[in-house]
């Protein structure tokens, strides 16, 4: 049990972390509470809910996942300058824009039609 406990403890640090140092998280949070906040107004259907949930912690997951490589890369790289490194940075970014692009269009299809009849 107590390592259950240590390994629930370092996942919350890394969390906390993540959210203190990298502003892109901050940022992907502040929208994924906005759209909370509109589906809450808006009275979403549970199905469309789970969506929203599940490209919500996608998005997050993405973007830790993208922190996670950057630190490894910087570890393994340090100040010298790779092309390898640089591709990877750049592939994990990659990856949390599919990721953002994914969740504009899902809330634009969950969203757009009751956004517009409340209009």
């Amino acid at each position: 049990m107590a390592s259950l406990r240590k390994a629930f403890s370092c996942a919350w640090a890394g969390l906390c972390w993540a959210a203190r140092h990298e502003r892109n998280l901050r940022i992907h949070g502040a929208a994924a509470l906005l759209v909370l906040v509109a589906g809450g107004l808006l009275g979403l259907s549970g199905l469309e809910w789970a969506v929203i949930s599940l490209t919500v912690f996608f998005v997050l997951v993405a973007e830790l996942f993208n922190t996670a490589l950057e630190k490894v890369v910087d570890l393994t790289v340090g100040d010298r300058y790779h092309e390898l490194a640089r591709t990877a940075k750049d592939v994990a970014a990659a990856a949390v824009l599919l990721a953002a692009v994914n969740a504009v269009i899902v809330g634009c299809l969950i969203f757009g039609g009751k956004l517009l009849r409340v209009v």
